[in-house]
């Protein structure tokens, strides 16, 4: 067992999956007392029953084709606050007093851009209150209240992760443990590779370049938040008792001294690639490209610029954005087109990122030749590379992407012996 701390403030987050129903809310209750009797304050996270989230943004849709961002985040919250209450009322049937909280009374301060805004400041004084009262705080996450319009928002993906981490961190938590319907972090994808080991300890640095290469156990904000304030998060089912994985600084010392190469396999089919052909190769030209994304608040992630050709002195350059964000980016390179002077571009959202992640990689030569072989081997064709310290990422088909898992997973001995990878519910949150 990694218990290397005494418990005393716990922050436990569920997600939909947990509290899909009256029976999931139920178990997850009973389980949030039985930390209280262990002795622990306790404070909760709870996100939206189930698809309800998905439902409320499909009714927002069909009154209106462009839902207004204020009115939208005020009816997404709605999933939360309908969650806490009902976790609450179960809460007080087995005996214990819990108290709901909205992210707006529980504190949470945020910046106003609606549908993904980011915490600013956590004031946790209810909290603190309803726990010196000997209560269990149930606090809804995904929201806050914006800090210059003092209108609900909402943080978007994850954001109820990333809720409980700060919340955590304001409050001087032991950890934060997130319940999720598998029972931690995997070496893959469990519902892509069967075989995945699940992970007794994962770095901040590990799990960060997990998270930005498309793991969806843990979403990136909330890691990055927890690093800053050296926070452990245990990632758990709420559906067994498993012990689950430690998201930690470093790897614990004593029997991990040959701790893997590789940690995990982290895959994702939600981006798109953009090729600009024929840009000019001067000074300032793909600057004014990256500003004109950036100005439009679009993320890109791997960039590949090819050589110019010496004759025309002209060259392409590739980039990955989301793809919910294609054709906003393709329309703003568009409208730019005569000003860069560049040939035509091409849009391609029939792609797959696959990434190797590993803090042990820096010091074993050879990594990059046993994944390309294996890759090789498994037919993809390799489209884009990029690198950090501790990750290899690449670009390939889309359709062949699933194959490449499995078969770097293989080549890297990551395979377990045993089938033990389970997904409780489904949907892996």
């Amino acid at each position: 067992m990694l218990h290397y701390w005494p418990m005393g403030l716990i922050v436990q987050k569920y997600g939909g999956s947990s509290v899909a129903d009256a029976e999931g809310m139920k178990r997850v209750a009973a389980r949030i007392v039985a930390a209280k009797k262990d002795g622990n304050q306790v404070v909760v996270v709870v996100s939206a029953m189930g698809d309800t989230t998905d439902e409320l943004i499909d009714l927002a849709n069909a009154v209106t084709p462009i839902p207004g961002g204020r009115e939208l985040d005020m009816l997404l919250t709605a999933g939360e606050r309908i969650s806490m209450a009902l976790l609450a009322m179960a809460i007080s049937n087995l005996g214990h007093e819990a108290r709901s909280f909205t992210g707006s009374q529980a504190g949470v301060i945020t910046d106003s851009a609606h549908g993904r805004a980011r915490i600013i400041d956590v004031t946790p004084g209810r909290i603190q209150e309803a726990l010196n009262d000997g209560a269990i705080a149930i606090v809804a996450g995904f929201q806050g209240i914006s800090q210059d319009t003092k209108d609900i928002t909402t943080l978007g993906r994850g954001g109820s992760d990333t809720t409980a981490v700060a919340l955590a961190a304001a409050l001087d938590a032991d950890v934060c443990e997130i319940y999720t319907d598998v029972d931690g972090v995997f070496s893959a994808d469990p519902r892509v590779v069967p075989s995945a080991r699940k992970l007794k300890t994962v770095t901040y640095d590990e799990m960060l370049e997990l998270a930005a290469a498309g793991a969806k156990v843990l979403h990136l904000r909330c890691v990055e938040y927890a690093r800053r304030y050296n926070l452990p998060i245990h990632v758990r089912s709420s559906f067994s008792p498993n012990e689950g994985t430690w998201v930690v600084e470093n790897h614990p010392e004593g029997g991990n001294m040959e701790q893997a190469i590789i940690s995990g396999i982290a895959h994702d089919k939600s981006e798109a690639k953009v090729t600009i052909v024929g840009v000019p190769d001067r000074t300032g030209v793909a600057a004014r490209i990256f500003q004109a994304i950036a100005d439009a608040d679009i993320n890109i992630d791997m960039i590949v610029q090819n050589v110019s050709a010496a004759a025309t002195g002209l060259t392409d350059i590739s980039f990955t954005v989301p793809k919910a964000e294609g054709a906003n980016a393709t329309a703003i390179l568009q409208r730019i087109q005569g000003e860069v002077g560049f040939s035509s571009i091409q849009y391609d959202d029939s792609i797959g990122k696959l990434s190797l992640v590993g803090a042990g990689m820096r010091s074993h030569p050879g990594v990059t030749a046993t994944f390309f072989a294996a890759m090789a081997e498994a037919g993809l064709n390799i489209e884009m590379i990029s690198t950090s310290e501790i990750r290899i990422s690449i670009i390939c088909r889309e359709s062949d992407l699933e194959n490449g898992v499995r078969a770097a997973h293989t080549a890297f001995g990551l395979d377990a012996d045993q089938v033990e990878a389970v997904v409780y519910g489904g949907s892996g949150r």
